[in-house]
């Protein structure tokens, strides 16, 4: 990787790749402080902190049309969602002291009819809501590509985006790249070919510790042809899936996004006839066919999962068995699909709100800094007890006598959120405490299981809500978002949470990004033990050359590497799968994420800039990904990060499917690298 990828997909040339290359520890600085060389080359980033470009033409034509003044607007797949955005902005906006108002729009945007002058089915002042008709409402043929599109715009004074940008990365409900392209292909030719002039895109301290909103067009958007990406109904580009083995790679270190090992003929096929056969010229039913078999493997009820019967397992008949989270009465009812997995955080959040009343939660461990918002942002707020210890318990238990015996009667807490183990310190709870005392004070836990994962660790016994993002390993190709809830059905809250999300969850998990998810996760459990085995070797060489790990060497860089198998392990070994319980006989591992710290940040620097991988933020690919996680997550908090552990030279690394002597040479010429520092 070097300078000529800044900005670039990864991995390169994918439209919907969900990480963006930054190669180098300048880089990401360079991007965090807003350098014209790092930002004006973006062209993609994380969908939650980075618009992505089809998205971004799509609200450009939408501001264009229905913008008053300086108005500037988000789109959303539903108009609850829309409203849910409007409110935050105007709760929002008027905490930070500068009210604002917001508008929304409803479009119905259909195939094939000549565009009609929009008709306003009235504006309601006290509502701020237009409905508009696109199309004149014919009924669609039974295919995904012939569907209507529901397009919602919230409109806001343009000096509120950054407030508004807040909900987009937090909440993670803004439209996807894919349902840009298709209402795009919907548009009237005359607007998708509308040269529309580039806006600048403020960004928010929040924004400043992701990715930016953007540069309004790209070159690429100025005029678009026939077949071009994001306008096409029928052809738009999409990311290769050929065949994989552990041990292939593309030749740059890094394994192509897999085609899941389903066996049929379309292994062979070019990326554009699969974008045509798996999106979006499929049946309506594909979209419902596959929810359906992404919820079963979540669920962990398939009998028939393996290359081939795969695609069988959204059949509505087939038969599955007893769940293997631990808690076998879980069902693939008891699952939910959301767009991301924050989406699904912030939804367990909303849905603990709705079933048991307002009441502060309690963020267990140092989280994905989103996490940690949602829970400020919404409701009464939450304690925070980062370093994730047995000592944060003991004084959670004070939390909990003290509220208990100031408000008698009353929950002390709502919820306790927690991650397992956690990102990026590779902490785990000690789960069967925290139950007790769930159990003794009444409130809930809800374990974030996105690092761990259900091939690697069972949780479900000890949680309430058990949530995930399927954007990573269960994934893998890094093209696609996703994210699921779990109900525990032996849950003593079960009944109050399954009324609250019942009456509350709508489906706005876009069909297309549902097909893809299905078809990249078929392999993945046989995915996470390759990482496991590649990431478990990894760091043991590391480890060695560690000053935790004992080494006695004088030039000795690394200081602690941060990986379950060392950190806490006696907690994750608890929720370990064992060899007994796992359907293969193989006991899971300890996942493909770890942490290093070094003696210098020099040294933290020369390491990251040598290792030759992709560099990027995400985790949980295919290939092996790199990042300086506290610079990108905590560049405007670096002091706080570190009061937690967080230290600003840590780099997190994401272990991929690449054969594991190469990898190994990898990382020892980072370390080299990184010694001679300490030499010098």
């Amino acid at each position: 990787m070097n300078e000529s990828s800044l900005g670039n997909s990864v991995p390169p040339d994918t439209p919907h790749a969900i990480s963006v290359s930054l190669p180098t520890w300048r880089d990401n600085v360079g991007y965090e402080e807003g350098e014209k060389r790092v930002v004006e080359k973006m062209v993609t980033g994380y969908p939650r902190f980075f618009i992505h470009l089809s998205v971004q033409k799509l609200a450009a034509i939408c501001e264009h049309k229905y913008a008053v003044g300086n108005e500037r607007c988000m789109l959303f797949p539903s108009k609850k969602v829309a409203e849910q955005c409007r409110s935050f902005i105007q709760r929002r906006s008027g905490v930070l002291g500068k009210p604002v108002s917001a508008r929304i729009v409803d479009l119905l945007i259909c195939p094939d009819e000549p565009q009609p002058q929009p008709q306003s089915n009235g504006t309601t002042n006290g509502t701020g809501t237009t409905t508009t008709t696109e199309a004149n409402g014919k009924p669609c043929s039974e295919s995904i590509a012939n569907t209507c599109a529901e397009l919602h715009i919230v409109l806001f004074p343009g000096d509120a985006f950054s407030v508004a940008k807040e909900f987009w990365q937090h909440a993670g409900l803004g439209i996807s790249s894919r349902f840009a392209e298709k209402c795009l292909s919907l548009l009237p030719k005359e607007d998708r070919n509308r040269t529309v002039k580039a806006v600048e895109r403020p960004v928010s301290p929040v924004q400043r510790r992701g990715f930016p909103a953007g540069r309004g067009f790209n070159k690429h958007y100025s005029a678009v042809k026939k077949g071009a990406q994001g306008v096409s109904s029928t052809s738009p580009r999409s990311p290769t899936f050929p065949p994989i083995s552990p041990t292939t790679t593309n030749g740059n270190g890094a394994v192509p996004a897999n085609n899941c090992g389903c066996g049929d003929e379309d292994e062979a096929m070019d990326s554009v006839y699969l974008e045509e056969r798996y999106g979006r010229n499929l049946p309506l039913s594909a979209a419902s066919f596959a929810k359906r078999a992404l919820r079963r493997r979540v669920a962990g009820v398939l009998l028939c999962d393996v290359p081939d019967c795969q695609g069988t397992a959204g059949q509505e008949d087939l038969v599955v068995g007893p769940s293997t989270r631990g808690v076998k009465d879980v069902s693939e009812n008891d699952v939910y699909l959301y767009p991301s997995g924050m989406t699904a955080i912030w939804s367990a959040h909303q849905v603990a709100l709705g079933a048991l009343g307002e009441a502060k939660s309690v963020c267990f461990g140092f989280p994905y800094t989103d996490t940690l918002k949602i829970l400020q942002k919404w409701g009464p707020g939450c304690h925070f007890l980062g370093h994730g210890l047995d000592s944060d318990i003991d004084k959670l238990e004070k939390i909990l006598e003290s509220e208990s015996q100031a408000h008698p009667g009353t929950r002390p807490i709502l919820a306790l959120f927690t991650e397992f183990p956690s990102n990026p310190l590779l902490r785990s709870a000690d789960l069967p405490r925290l139950r007790r005392l769930a159990d003794k004070y009444d409130f809930l836990i809800i374990i974030d299981e996105t690092i761990g994962n259900l091939v690697n660790v069972t949780v479900m016994q000890y949680a309430d809500v058990v949530v995930s993002s399927l954007t990573k390993v269960f994934s893998g190709a890094s093209n696609v978002m996703g994210g699921s809830l779990i109900l525990n059905p032996k849950g003593r809250q079960y009944k109050s949470l399954k009324e609250a999300i019942t009456k509350t969850y709508e489906d706005t998990y876009f069909d297309e990004d549902a097909i893809y998810m299905e078809r990249n996760s078929r392999d993945f459990k046989k995915r996470i033990q390759t990482i496991n085995q590649n990431a478990e070797a990894i760091c043991d060489f590391l480890y060695t050359r560690s000053l935790k790990g004992g080494s006695t060497n004088p030039n000795t860089a690394i200081k602690e590497v941060f990986y379950p198998k060392y950190t806490t392990p006696e907690h994750y070994d608890h929720c370990r799968v064992t060899s007994a319980q796992s359907e293969d006989g193989k006991a899971g591992g300890y996942g493909g994420l770890f942490s290093l710290t070094f003696t210098s940040l020099e040294a933290s620097k020369l390491f990251f800039d040598t290792l030759p991988c992709f560099k990027g933020p995400s985790l949980g690919t295919n290939f092996t990904l790199a990042c300086p996680f506290t610079i990108l997550a905590h560049y405007g908090e670096l002091e706080w990060a570190a009061e937690f552990g967080v230290e600003e030279g840590l780099v997190r690394v994401s272990v991929g499917l690449e054969e594991t002597g190469k990898l190994l040479e990898s990382f020892e010429l980072a370390v080299k690298a990184a010694e001679g520092v300490v030499k010098a």
